[in-house]
């Protein structure tokens, strides 16, 4: 029988009948455990469920979830976080957990005969083609015996149901398995926007899990150390998941590094970080494998670090996982695992896998093009040239090149069995419908065993009808709540002390592209608000359509708006009179457009960018401004609401520049950030002062009123001097004013002090403090009265030479990175 208080929801539910679906029995009635969340649900009403969706979308973006998608689109996309989850009993859950546990141990043993003794090869066991025809198989790993003993640190395995119910493994993921970082993140989102709902349906906690993975984490180090460094290996912010590399880093309490930020040296990993060399003890990878060395491995590689692969020979560094573990996802394993685990477990499989035939055995193959129109054909390993297939959909011409492609290459070929996947429900159109379902779950090397996480990450198709469940083709994930019956106490990710620690001040390594990004975020910080500064003046003048066409000092203003944004020629180009008398288009190209070097859109994607390159140096709430900013102009092309926008990105900017200075140590990154931004302002100011005050420009022609205001001056002067603008007053307040924090002078005093502090070798003074005071001697030399006149235009050049210069310098001593050894030849 139907709940009918769930109707609302469940309207036109209809489940595939030759399928398990997770909400409704056979009879159709609704599953037990799942009428009182579908309830509770129902009780909520239309309009306060909708909230409840739109917070949940809301946060999510505010704290930056995303997963790049390889398309022909550019861009981030947003993670999508379907509002219902996926719930699970705990008594099943425990004979899964039992089974994932068992098939972990399973490959982890076979693993480390395929990298050791070669035994079951030896024996007939594996075919030897199944192994060395796998790319995964990294012949330079044989004969490593990883520090700890454990070949399969880490492991998550893809699993559907059966028609009858019961789960089997679609796929196992061992080279380096994602996804735990996204369930950790669904599951705080889903249980701030149903918080009383999660409580009363008592799921078992996630924070137990990533707890135990920190310890397990730490216990492969192969140092006997208390604290032993852990990094997480990521290619970057171009990768589809580096969000949750970004999250997972800053969650266990990880630096976040990338190929060049590690250097091997005398057999050992380090991080190169400004203050020096730290070791490594424990990597945890997220590059794959055939890329972390490129001595060893793809010498083409721009992701890894020379020397990996002998650091880890020589036992100095544990990597989770070891490189050579994708060989274990061959999916020509599959149909050998339930004989290898009576061999190697004295034990029958507990979870069976998809069944599949491997092409390179002679029986198999002649099954599998027997029955091609009933199969999945996929290659043993990704191929851009060899995608899996549906039999039953290829044209005549396809199904014979297919058959000739696996006549020709039958080793590389696996058929599936094309069964009907389970379904779970998913909100579409404010009703629910039945989707295909994965279920990913996730297990930690810990002692003797794993350890499990309770639930894992449920992915649904993007419509009810794909066959194909995967983020890159609209994917939608779900939280996993796993039912416990009874209250569980909240636990901290946190290891308690066993004795007092030692007080510290350190702990913030910066590597040099750390500190190259938080600098680069605090220089687009300023342009982004120097722009909206003097763009803002400009628009409140063109957009008074009475006042615009008479307004003496319009010109001179957009001149200064292409000077302070640099979009050259702009107003200033050779034919600019006719950009001057209808100057809109190109407004709104300064303000728009994501392509224009300079715009006020372009230069807030670039702080974007940057900060997403170093999210594991901010805190949340700074992060959810820098989102923020991004998303301000990015659906923005109408001059009507340019001022609007430009308002609320100037209190944006003010919020990260507070957020920053209030939320970061002052440490070396909190110093890079503000050297950036010191920098960019002192140069923002000289641009400026340098288009009003030419040498020939009359005093009195000088919008000086609007001129202080652009440097955000206007209310410092009217309470110090209750008279209209006066030119040397001005200028005074905005060049040599040492309590001014707009000043360029001020700005000269901060990076010298900034400098002052950096880590530097030696005792010699760097080329960048001369630089700073060079700058000061240039200004203070000739701060008299200050002046419209060919001296103050001299002395502002030569401060915005020293400027760039020190920017240079800047990039030489601490941002330059050393070129990276390669291979001389090539490896077979």
């Amino acid at each position: 029988m139907r709940d009918v208080s769930a109707d609302r929801f469940l309207a036109g539910y209809d489940p595939p009948a030759a399928a398990y679906d997770e909400l409704y029995e056979r009879d159709g009635s609704l599953r037990p455990h799942w009428a009182p969340v579908m309830r509770a649900l129902s009780e909520l009403g239309p309009v306060e469920f909708d909230q409840r969706r739109r917070e949940t979308r809301r946060m999510l973006r505010e704290n930056g979830v995303t997963y790049n998608v390889y398309d022909d689109t550019p861009g981030e996309r947003l993670w999508a976080l379907d509002p219902i989850p996926l719930l699970l009993p705990r008594s099943e859950w425990e004979g899964i957990e039992r089974a994932l546990i068992q098939r972990a141990e399973l490959l982890e043993m076979i693993l480390a005969d395929l990298y050791g003794p070669h035994t079951l090869i030896r024996r007939g066991l594996i075919p030897a083609e199944a192994i060395y025809g796998h790319p995964g198989f990294a012949r330079p790993c044989v004969g490593i015996r990883p520090p700890g003993g454990r070949a399969l640190p880490l492991y998550a395995a893809d699993l559907t149901r059966r028609p009858d119910g019961s789960f089997c493994a679609a796929g196992d993921r061992t080279q380096a398995p994602s996804g735990a970082g996204y369930a950790l993140e669904g599951r705080v989102v889903l249980s701030r926007a149903l918080p009383s709902i999660f409580r009363d349906a008592q799921v078992q906690r996630l924070p137990q899990f990533f707890r135990r993975l920190r310890a397990a984490l730490g216990a492969l180090a192969p140092r006997p150390e208390d604290s032993p460094h852990i990094v997480m290996f990521t290619p970057g912010p171009g990768n589809e998941a580096y969000f949750e590399h970004a999250f997972l880093a800053s969650y266990l309490g990880c630096t976040l590094v990338q190929g060049d930020d590690l250097t091997v040296r005398d057999q050992r990993v380090w991080l190169r970080t400004l203050e020096g060399l730290r070791p490594v003890d424990v990597i945890i990878r997220r590059v794959d494998g055939a890329f972390c060395d490129p001595l060893e491995m793809r010498g083409d590689s721009l992701l890894g670090t020379p020397g990996l692969l002998q650091a880890v020979r020589q036992g100095t560094v544990a990597l989770a996982n070891p490189l050579g573990t994708s060989v274990a996802e061959n999916p020509a394993l599959l149909p050998l695992l339930p004989r290898l685990c009576r061999e190697l477990l004295g034990e029958e499989l507990a979870m069976p896998s998809v069944p599949t035939w491997w092409c390179g055995d002679r029986q198999a193959r002649v099954y599998v093009l027997e029955h091609l129109d009933h199969l999945v054909v996929s290659p043993i390993s990704p191929d851009p040239t060899r995608a899996s297939v549906f039999g039953g959909a290829l044209s005549a011409e396809e199904r014979r090149a297919l058959v000739a492609a696996i006549d020709a290459h039958p080793h590389l070929y696996v058929g599936q069995e094309q069964a009907a996947m389970s379904t779970a429900p998913a909100l579409s159109n404010e009703r629910l419908e039945p989707r295909p379902m994965v279920l990913r779950a996730f297990l930690a090397a810990e002692g003797d065993g794993y350890a499990v996480m309770p639930g894992g990450l449920c992915r649904v198709a993007a419509t009810r009808d794909s066959s194909v469940v995967s983020n890159q083709r609209g994917g939608i994930s779900k939280d996993v709540w796993v039912l416990t019956g009874e209250p569980e106490r909240e636990t901290s990710l946190l290891i308690p002390a066993d004795r007092p620690l030692p007080l510290l001040r350190g702990g913030q390594e910066v590597p040099r592209r750390v500190a190259d990004n938080l600098f680069w975020v605090g220089r687009y910080a300023e342009r982004a608000e120097a722009g909206a500064r003097v763009l803002r003046e400009v628009l409140r003048r063109v957009l008074d359509l009475d006042a615009a066409p008479y307004d003496a000092h319009l010109p001179a203003l957009l001149r200064a708006a292409t000077q302070v944004t640099a979009t050259y020629p702009g107003f200033l180009a050779a034919d600019a009179a006719a950009l001057v008398a209808q100057p809109e288009a190109e407004l709104r190209a300064v303000l728009f457009d994501a392509r224009r070097v300079g715009s006020v859109r372009f230069n807030l994607g670039a702080l974007a960018r940057a900060g997403r390159g170093v999210r594991d140096r901010f805190s949340t709430d700074t992060l959810r401004v820098i989102g923020s900013l991004e998303r301000e102009f990015q659906e923005a092309d109408d001059l009507d609401v340019a001022l609007d926008r430009l308002d609320r990105v100037l209190l944006l900017l003010a919020a990260f520049g507070g957020l920053s200075a209030d939320s970061m140590s002052r440490g070396q990154r909190w110093r890079f950030l503000e050297i950036g931004r010191r920098l960019e302002r002192a140069l923002t100011g000289v641009t400026l002062l340098r288009a009003f005050c030419a040498p020939d420009t009359d005093p009195s022609s000088v919008p000086w009123e609007t001129l202080l205001a652009i440097a955000d001056a206007s209310i410092t002067y009217r309470r110090r001097y209750r008279t209209t603008a006066d030119p040397g007053a001005a200028l005074d307040l905005l060049v040599d004013d040492e309590t001014n924090p707009r000043s360029v002078v001020y700005q000269l005093l901060q990076l010298a002090a900034l400098l002052d502090g950096l880590a530097r070798a030696g005792d010699e003074a760097p080329p960048e403090d001369a630089l700073v005071k060079a700058a000061l001697t240039a200004l203070r030399g000739t701060a008299t009265v200050r002046r419209i006149d060919a001296a103050l235009d001299t002395t502002l050049a030569k401060v915005q030479e020293l400027l760039g210069a020190l920017s240079d310098q800047l990039g030489q001593s601490y941002f330059k990175r050393g070129a990276t050894p390669r291979q001389l030849v090539g490896v077979a």
